[in-house]
């Protein structure tokens, strides 16, 4: 048993592990979120008791009965960290505390309990003292976690739910993008929008990722790797690309300079898009949380005062962007290579992850095997 902030974690380790060839070969080539580990943990949640029944156990499918809430009614929520091999060997975590955070303000936005930010910690402890052996050592590839909870009561009334379950599992991942750290196609989206003020746009629900599925579909058949969302209103402020934020390297005043869009309530605030507003500080760049309009953004690739652009996440980390499209026309982003001071940024950020780089904000959880 484990105990932490009175939840009690029964430790039931699968029988039949995935052999250690089999778990080898599929680590060699694990693209995103197509392999899983051999536990999980999961943890109920009732009006009456609060949370129990918190246990890791093998991972497995799940029985849902057909009138369970979250099927009908999306009260749900998710998030994404990763664990990185470090250079001895060991395992560490990138961010944890960020995360649980972001996953106790996500619930309040969607009406479900708070799970405790160090119940949240130590679920991905466990887990990966007994998967640790999952975590991949090639570059560019990690252990996906993936924590999220919904409502399991059963009932079709639209109502809050009265029991929840947690669970937390773990993915080996290589590249988000089938085309690597190379810079990507979007298509500018000018009908659909991900978040409206005072919907769910800062919350990490999956509803807000399934209403944006049509435009990827449309930037699919446009030849693009991806969308990029304006703003509701006036279609005319960019937010995020796909499920990432989105910044722009400026030239302007001669000082190289990070920008992104300021977090109004429409989007989710990333904890990789926080960190590089630190680490751009830390390179010597200028970092500013401004709405930046399409215009701004066309001009300022034709006339050079924005340099580069790129999404992040903890998926892809920095994905740069080469050329935007759209139904009005489009174009090319620093000659539709990747740009030097998104991959400088990239580079820092990956070798603090890695364990290759100080850690001088105190990023990484070292797990203790």
């Amino acid at each position: 048993m484990s105990t932490v902030a009175g939840i009690r974690f029964k430790v039931t380790p699968t029988k039949s592990p995935v052999p250690a060839a089999e778990r080898e070969r599929r680590l060699a080539s694990p693209g995103f979120g197509r392999a899983f580990t051999d536990h999980m943990i999961s943890i109920k949640w009732e009006v009456e008791r609060g949370w129990y029944d918190a246990e890791l156990r093998p991972y497995g499918p799940l029985s849902l009965d057909p009138g369970t809430v979250f099927l009908h009614y999306a009260q749900g929520i998710f998030e994404g960290l990763k664990a990185y091999r470090q250079p001895d060997g060991g395992v560490a975590v990138f961010r944890p505390d960020a995360n649980a955070a972001r996953f106790r303000r996500s619930s309040r936005r969607m009406a479900l309990p708070e799970l405790p930010e160090e119940t949240f910690i130590e679920a991905i402890d466990l887990l990966l003292q007994h998967d640790h052996a999952w975590v991949p050592s090639a570059p560019d590839h990690s252990l996906y976690l993936r924590p999220f909870m919904f409502a399991s009561d059963v009932g079709l009334g639209v109502h809050l739910g009265g029991e929840v379950t947690f669970l937390l599992i773990a993915s080996p991942s290589g590249s988000y993008f089938k085309s690597g750290v190379k810079p990507v196609t979007v298509w500018l989206e000018e009908k659909y929008t991900r978040a409206a003020p005072g919907g769910t746009g800062e919350a990490k629900a999956g509803g807000n990722y399934a209403g944006g599925l049509i435009a990827q579909a449309q930037a699919a058949r446009e030849g693009c790797d991806d969308v990029v969302w304006l703003d509701a209103a006036e279609h005319k402020w960019i937010e995020e690309m796909g499920g990432m934020n989105l910044c722009l390297i400026s030239n302007k005043g001669g000082r190289p300079t990070l920008v992104t869009s300021p977090l109004t309530g429409t989007l989710l605030p990333g904890v990789t898009r926080d960190s590089l507003l630190k680490l751009a500080g830390d390179l010597g760049y200028g970092a500013e949380e401004r709405r930046v309009s399409v215009s701004e953004w066309r001009d300022g690739c034709a006339d050079g005062s924005i340099a580069e652009a790129f999404a992040c996440g903890t998926a892809a980390v920095i994905t740069p962007i080469g050329e935007v499209r759209s139904a009005h026309g489009g174009w090319k982003i620093s000659g539709g290579a990747a740009g030097p001071i998104s991959m400088k940024l990239r580079e820092a950020l990956v070798s603090i992850q890695r364990g290759t780089a100080p850690d001088p904000h105190h990023w990484m959880r070292k797990l203790q095997l």
